[in-house]
């Protein structure tokens, strides 16, 4: 007696290819219907309805070719629209595809680097006005707020912005300890618009200590009689003086070594001290 075949393989295998055939038949009409859909979006202006269609039809092409110039249009205005609201990121992300889609022109490659040069010049104008968080937020479109190896424009940002804010505290330490000359060096290092004038007032305090240090030595001088007068440029001691706190010497090297590099020496005569040539 013959064995009867089973025909259940046979049915699951006929089922499965017609709803391949079924879904690649779908999928091979609706591609078809989407550069039309896609052109008339892109008249209409429905700018996102525009590019839904385009990356469908992208995900759909099994053979290559350029995108539709539709959907390059429409990127080029929802980017352009996306950058007047402010949403910095979505619009470079729309203009780089543009870019790279093969349909962009030199226009659309330079106004990529227009924007992203407007957000890092944005990013520089905030960080002077004491903005570090807004600086770092314009940066972040651009992928330049941070990296691993810390050399990315936020990074060099930040590493600015703790060192002003060191010399800053610095300064405010020093001066409870009446140590003025230190205080104003660290004052004198800072460069930032914005902590300069933030440590205006720290700055005042340090000018009257010095202020205070010379009015005091004064009246030693008037009631002990003495006319001991320093003759070297007040400015270039000061100058120097600083460049020596700068290197790591106490008041007192700082001072002494400043004379002796004008060509003076330091000359004591009771409670007074001046360096004379």
């Amino acid at each position: 007696m013959a064995i009867r075949r089973h025909r259940l393989p046979r049915f699951w295998l006929v089922l499965t290819l017609g709803l391949v055939t079924a879904g690649v038949g779908s999928a091979y009409w609706w591609e078809k219907q989407l550069p039309a859909r896609l052109e008339q979006a892109a008249a209409a202006g429905r700018l996102d309805d525009c590019l839904r269609y385009g990356e469908q039809l992208a995900a759909l092409r099994w053979l290559g070719g350029k995108a539709p110039l539709e959907q390059g249009r429409c990127r080029r205005l929802k980017a352009a629209e996306l950058w007047q609201q402010g949403a910095w990121a979505e619009a470079l992300k729309l203009q780089q595809q543009l870019v790279n889609s093969g349909t962009s022109t030199p226009t659309d490659q330079q106004q990529l680097l227009d924007w992203q040069q407007q957000l890092e010049t944005q990013a520089l104008t905030d960080y002077r006005e004491g903005k570090l968080d807004a600086a770092l937020a314009a940066l972040a479109p651009l992928n330049a707020a941070h990296n691993a190896s810390g050399t990315a424009l936020g990074d060099q940002l930040r590493e600015d912005w703790n060192r002003q804010r060191f010399l800053k505290e610095r300064a405010a330490q020093l001066i409870p300890q009446k140590r003025w000359w230190e205080a104003l060096d660290a004052l004198n290092r800072i460069e930032h618009p914005w902590w300069k004038q933030h440590t205006k007032p720290l700055r005042r305090q340090v000018e009257q200590g010095i202020e205070g240090l010379r009015d005091a030595h004064d009246k030693e001088h008037d009631v002990h009689g003495g006319h001991l007068d320093s003759n070297v440029p007040a400015e270039r001691l000061n100058d120097l003086i600083t460049q020596k706190l700068a290197q790591g010497m106490d008041d007192w090297q700082a001072f002494s070594s400043a004379c002796r590099e004008l060509g003076g020496r330091v000359v004591e005569e009771g409670p007074e001290t001046v360096c004379r040539r």
